[in-house]
């Protein structure tokens, strides 16, 4: 039952922010302010009702150190995406027509903070952590990508491809940063860094949802294991290749820190302290 109230609330609040900015996304201000308070909403819950119901501090969303950790993911996100689409602009399969809208950034800059707070929430606070307690941290890194993954099949624009790359390369990677640093605030700067680049500053598509309006207008075109097709450059296979790099070095940074959790001493994660990052 603690589980169940857990995601219950989580979901409520981040489905609740996700109609509320959809539906006012012609103003871009309203959208960015809606998606900031789903933002606020949606760790205030988890931090009640996770602390709540597990009767312990909520060390993974810890005050002290939050704003940096989420610069640094905002900032390797954006580096990252920004060496996925040099790699396809130099085949010639990306191209720039020149100047967007900056009132389709700003309004994707609220709808993403919005899903990328509730999605790591979801799937790293709730799911892989309470997983990792009775697998350990590899299993439990496997299980939650392949949902994650799945998750995006009911997107628009889905394909197969597209789930499988977001499982290796957003899962993984996302959800070994977690287990790198025991806190949500590097994955969820990495999460919303690497879908506003995408999106908001380069103008491609976003897990197969749809047009996107960012700072640039551009179009991709060529093999679709180069620019992920109708899905997005998530399907890339620069995008599968990155992701699964910082996923391996994430996870040798939890090696060395001594946060990966085997399976027979699955209590562990829970009393981790968060360190720094």
């Amino acid at each position: 039952m603690k589980l169940v109230w857990q995601v219950l609330a989580v979901v409520a609040v981040g489905a609740a922010g996700g109609q509320a900015v959809g539906a006012v996304q012609g103003d871009p201000w309203l959208s960015l302010l809606l998606g900031g308070l789903t933002v606020v909403l949606s760790v205030a819950v988890y931090r009640w009702v996770v602390g709540r119901t597990e009767r312990r501090p909520v060390a993974e969303l810890a005050r002290e150190g939050a704003r940096s950790a989420v610069l640094r993911g905002v900032l390797l996100g954006v580096a990252m995406f920004g060496c996925v689409i040099a790699n396809i602009a130099f085949l010639g399969d990306y191209e720039v027509h020149g100047s967007g809208s900056t009132g389709g950034a700003v309004a994707l800059a609220g709808f993403m903070a919005g899903a990328a707070v509730t999605e790591e929430l979801m799937f790293r606070g709730l799911l892989l952590r309470l997983v990792e307690r009775r697998l350990g941290t590899y299993a439990a890194l496997v299980l939650s990508s392949v949902l994650f993954g799945a998750a995006h099949l009911l997107n628009e624009d889905a394909t197969l491809l597209g789930a499988v790359a977001i499982a290796v390369e957003a899962g993984g990677m996302l959800g070994a940063a977690y287990a790198a640093t025991r806190s949500l605030w590097l994955p969820i700067g990495l999460h919303f860094g690497w879908n506003f680049a995408e999106a908001g500053i380069f103008g491609t598509e976003v897990s197969g949802n749809g047009d996107t309006h960012g700072l640039l207008d551009s179009s991709t075109s060529g093999a679709t294991l180069v620019t992920g097709g109708t899905f997005g450059p998530e399907a890339s296979v620069y995008a599968m290749l990155f992701g699964a790099l910082l996923t391996v070095a994430f996870l040798g940074l939890a090696r060395r820190r001594g946060t990966v959790v085997p399976r027979r001493r699955a209590g562990r994660a829970d009393t981790l302290a968060t360190l720094p990052r």
